[in-house]
């Protein structure tokens, strides 16, 4: 694990660099850059005898909040991979068992109550541990708590117990089987039954097919995106009530959406998307769209 975790980050920061400071000859290629790179951390850690996740993990975290050329393009490549990848490997658990073999070898018995036990004691206790320290309601521990749902990553663990060849390896495959398949089903189906429970707010999110994007050679310097915070100072001031310098002013606004309009008497609102151009410092004016507590 620590090989893994060690070579993660240092292949993240290469990677890092590479994005930032090495340009390529065309847009499709830099998304394929970020592949080839998670390829090659997996790989030498693998052959380090180290975690290859664990590595591919640490390195991908310390990318998130990168700023590097066409971002959002390599962000949208690896989404649609990721998903590719899900379906992918629930196609292939579920091709590969056989339902009648479940009744004879106990599997679901024993992959039910593994499941119980996962969701109702394993994750709440170790959540409970986790959160300790961190400000949050009883509820919203609650549901973090409920929420671990299983997916790919244990039928690919799953797969690696079959090429094995260990003791017992179909069983334990179909006892995997059962997990996700109970996590997906009974734990997923009740989610918005227990954030209403918990009263932890939730809401649907409609699809945004439509992007506004513009082109430019250099990285953009002073350009910052702010979503309004209820209780914010923004939270119902007029544009021209902002203190936000001379040097500053809010190109764009997106409300639940469209686009609005922007003059001086816009009134802002929570979950108001506000696009700034700004020469003064960065965070006094990130301030302005954040609520503080009391």
């Amino acid at each position: 694990m620590v090989v893994g975790a060690a070579l993660g980050a240092a292949g993240g920061w290469v990677l890092k660099w590479l994005m930032r400071r090495v340009a390529l000859p065309a847009e499709g290629l830099y998304p394929l850059r970020t592949l080839a790179g998670a390829f090659a951390i997996y790989g030498l850690a693998t052959v380090a005898h180290g975690s290859g996740f664990l590595a591919v993990f640490v390195a991908g975290i310390l990318l998130g909040d990168v700023r590097a050329p066409y971002k959002r393009e390599i962000e949208r490549f690896h989404t649609a991979l990721g998903s590719l990848g899900e379906v992918v490997a629930f196609a292939v658990l579920g091709l590969t068992v056989p339902l009648w073999t479940f009744t004879a070898e106990g599997a679901w018995t024993d992959g039910l109550v593994l499941a119980v036990v996962l969701a109702l004691v394993v994750r709440p206790v170790v959540m409970a541990v986790l959160l300790s320290r961190m400000r949050m309601s009883t509820g919203e521990r609650a549901f973090l708590a409920f929420t671990g749902l299983k997916g790919a990553v244990p039928v690919l663990l799953g797969s690696y117990i079959v090429s094995s060849q260990v003791a017992d390896a179909d069983r334990l495959y179909d006892i995997v089987f059962v997990v996700v398949v109970f996590s997906v089903v009974v734990q997923g189906s009740l989610v918005p039954t227990v954030a209403r429970w918990c009263r932890v707010p939730t809401r649907s999110v409609e699809l945004e097919p439509w992007a506004l994007g513009v082109r430019l050679r250099d990285r953009p310097e002073g350009v910052a995106r702010h979503v309004v915070a209820e209780g914010s100072p923004a939270d119902g001031a007029t544009v021209e009530e902002l203190d936000i310098g001379e040097d500053t002013w809010i190109s764009l606004v997106v409300r639940e959406g469209r686009l609005l309009p922007v003059s001086g008497s816009t009134r802002l609102r929570t979950g108001d998307e506000v696009l700034l151009l700004t020469g003064d410092d960065e965070k006094t004016c990130a301030q302005l769209f954040t609520s503080h507590p009391t």
